[in-house]
C-alpha cells in the first residue's frame, strides 16, 4: 500500500512511519517543520526515517499546490499534521491556519485521488472538553483554541465521508507519551528535570488532574489497525487510549521512582484551557479494531527514560 503521513517528522508521525514501513508499506512523509518546538528535533527524526528509506518532504499544507504535490495513487492518508497544545504563545490565527485551513485544503485535494481507500484523521481527546470520561457519542465541548480547531478539522474530514467522496474516520488520542515525545510534554519535562537537576513547572491545581497516559506503542497499534477495516471504520469517531487513569502526582512519582530522585517543583499560575480529567472509554476501539493497550505506566516511562538518556543527554 502507498501511504501518506502528514506531520511525519513529529512524535506520533515518525513512530507511525516506522511501523508502516516495517509492515512493507510504501510510506511518503510530509512535514512543514514548524518551530512550535526546536526544529532540530524534527530534523533528527526525519534523518532517522531517511536512513530507513522513508523520505520526509518539507511541505506546508497551507501553501503548497496539493493537487501537484500529492501522489495520485495513494491508498491511505494518515493526517497528523497540526499545531498542538495550549501554549499561550500560540495565537488563534496559528491554530486556525494550521489545523483548519490546512485540513480543508488536504481533504479537498484528496477528492482527486481515485484509489484512496481511507482518510484517517489523527484527532484528540481535547475535543471533548474539561472533564472527559465518555464514549464517542458525547457532545464535544472543547475549552481551548486547540480543541476547537481540532474539532473543526475533524468535521472537515468526516464531511467527506458523509458526502460519499471517500471513506474517512477520526481517531481521538489520549495523553500519548514515549520516546521522541515533544519536549513541552509532561514526561519529557520530568525526565529532563530529573537528569539536569531542574525544577518541574507545575501549573497550579494540576497535581490532581487525571489522565489516561497511553504509551506510543499502544497508540500506533490502534492507528495501524484501521487498515483493512475500511467498511467498519468509515464515518466513525474512535477513542484510542488506555482505560487506566493516573493523576499528575502519580506521573511525577513514577519518574522519581524509576530515576531514584526527587524532582523539585516550580509552581506556575493555573493554565487556561487545561482539562481536569481525560479517561479513555475504548469499548468501540476494542470492538471495531480489536484494540488492546497493554503497556503499563512504569514500563512505558522506563522506555522513554532509556531513550532520553541515549539521545538527549
Amino acid at each position: 500500500m502507498k501511504i501518506l503521513i502528514t506531520g511525519c517528522a513529529g512524535f506520533i508521525g515518525s513512530h507511525l512511519a516506522e511501523r508502516l514501513q516495517s509492515s512493507n508499506h510504501e510510506v511518503i512523509g510530509i512535514d512543514n517543520f514548524s518551530d512550535y518546538y526546536d526544529t532540530r528535533l524534527k530534523r533528527e527524526n526525519a534523518k532517522a526515517l531517511s536512513q530507513l528509506g522513508i523520505e520526509v518532504k518539507e511541505l506546508d499544507l497551507r501553501e503548497a499546490d496539493l493537487k501537484v504535490a500529492l501522489p495520485k495513487d495513494l491508498d491511505y492518508i494518515f493526517h497528523g499534521a497540526a499545531l498542538p497544545g495550549i501554549a499561550s504563545t500560540s495565537t488563534f490565527e496559528q491554530y486556525l491556519t494550521n489545523n483548519i485551513i490546512a485540513t480543508h485544503r488536504l481533504t479537498a485535494a484528496a477528492t482527486h485521488l481515485a484509489q484512496l481507500k481511507m482518510f484517517i484523521n489523527i484527532g484528540t481527546s481535547s475535543i471533548y472538553g474539561k472533564d472527559v470520561f465518555c464514549d464517542e457519542e458525547q457532545m464535544a465541548k472543547p475549552i481551548s483554541n486547540y480543541g476547537v480547531t481540532k474539532l473543526a478539522a475533524e468535521q472537515l474530514v468526516m464531511s467527506q465521508s458523509r458526502l460519499g467522496n471517500y471513506p474517512a474516520c477520526s481517531l481521538r488520542l489520549y495523553s500519548v507519551y514515549g520516546s521522541r515525545e515533544r519536549p513541552d510534554k509532561m514526561f519529557s519535562q520530568l525526565i529532563d528535570c530529573a537528569i539536569n537537576d531542574k525544577k518541574f513547572p507545575l501549573f497550579e491545581g494540576s497535581l490532581e488532574h487525571k489522565r489516561s497516559f497511553t504509551h506510543i506503542n499502544d497508540i500506533i497499534d490502534g492507528i495501524v489497525s484501521v487498515i483493512g477495516k475500511e467498511d467498519q471504520c468509515d464515518g466513525q469517531v474512535i477513542n484510542l487510549g488506555t482505560d487506566q487513569e493516573y493523576t499528575t502526582a502519580q506521573g511525577i512519582q513514577t519518574v522519581e521512582k524509576l530515576m531514584d530522585t526527587k524532582i523539585g517543583i516550580d509552581l506556575k499560575p493555573a493554565r487556561s484551557g487545561d482539562q481536569l480529567r481525560t479517561k479513555a472509554v475504548i469499548d468501540k476501539a476494542r470492538f471495531i479494531l480489536g484494540y488492546n493497550p497493554h503497556v503499563g505506566l512504569e514500563a512505558g516511562v522506563q522506555e522513554q527514560i532509556d531513550w532520553f538518556q541515549n539521545n538527549r543527554v
